[in-house]
């Protein structure tokens, strides 16, 4: 089992997370109110299983949080339950872990936020709800009947 590699970056009232993952095959991500995020798929020629679980600093809003799967990434904006500016993204304190890394190209420092670009233009229309991607069921969404291949030999 291996770690994605993770960047984030800040608002005052959301978090962007990116899961960087090239080609990830069944991934299952869960976001729960008290700022718990799982995350797991596998990925590569070798279907390496990667898993992420870590609790990040504030409580968040599952019901208003986003994600959009794409071929090279996971992007997710979790919205922050009390506005406010977190001081590190994972509650534990001390270093954060090597895998997780800030994502300078989305980075505003605090009081540069109201100046910055927003991101809010970012078109979170073509984003999901969160708590379509619950990691508790056992049913995959690929795992409809397929017919059997034919041996030709």
């Amino acid at each position: 089992m291996r770690h994605p590699e993770v960047v984030w970056a800040q608002r005052t009232d959301k978090v962007f997370l990116t899961v960087e993952l090239p080609d990830a095959k069944n991934p299952k991500v869960k976001l729960e109110p008290e700022g718990k995020f799982t995350f797991s798929a596998t990925a590569g020629l070798d279907n390496q299983q990667y898993e992420l679980d870590v609790e990040l600093f504030g409580k968040v809003n599952v019901d208003a949080s986003k994600i959009n799967i794409g071929l090279r990434h996971i992007f997710v904006v979790i919205e922050k339950e009390d506005k406010g500016w977190w001081k590190r993204l994972l509650k534990p304190e001390g270093k954060s872990p090597p895998y997780i890394k800030v994502d300078w190209n989305k980075w505003v420092d605090e009081d540069e936020e109201k100046d910055a670009p927003s991101l809010d233009n970012f078109d979170l229309g073509g984003m999901d709800d969160l708590t379509k991607f619950d990691m508790g069921g056992d049913q995959d969404s690929d795992d409809e009947d397929l017919p059997e291949l034919e041996n030709k030999s």
